[in-house]
């Protein structure tokens, strides 16, 4: 079984709104246009924080500000892959640039996110768990 690390990150505006992301699915048909925050797998040989930084930047265009903080970790268990996923809330400066990864960004409230069709469900986990 593979293990990975993946980071990912609530970020949330001065209106106190998060910004999530619907994945393209023209690019990822088997994803059924969900709906989750920036981040992905960590590169080996860089840190935590450089890999959500580069993951923020490449899917958004926006620049980490601040010190984010951790607020859960979570087990993504698949048939040959364990995935460790790190959840952290922070904020971000800038002008929004999507990655052709996704289709669309929105900012929405904690509560809107919750009852939106096709969202992540372990984002949901994180929302009703940790935050």
């Amino acid at each position: 079984m593979e293990l990975q690390v993946g980071v990912k990150i609530l970020l949330k505006n001065k209106e106190g709104n998060f910004l999530v992301l619907r994945r393209n699915p023209e690019k990822y048909s088997e994803v059924h246009k969900l709906l989750d925050i920036p981040g992905g797998r960590i590169e080996p040989g860089s840190t935590l924080m450089q890999n959500l930084q580069r993951e923020i930047l490449e899917e958004t265009g926006l620049v980490l500000s601040g010190e984010p903080k951790l607020i859960a970790a979570q087990d993504i268990l698949r048939p040959k892959r364990h995935v460790v996923r790190l959840t952290y809330l922070g904020e971000a400066e800038g002008e929004i640039k999507i990655s052709d990864e996704h289709s669309e960004f929105i900012w929405i409230s904690k509560k809107e996110m919750m009852g939106q069709e096709g969202l992540d469900p372990y984002l949901e986990e994180v929302l009703q768990k940790f935050l």
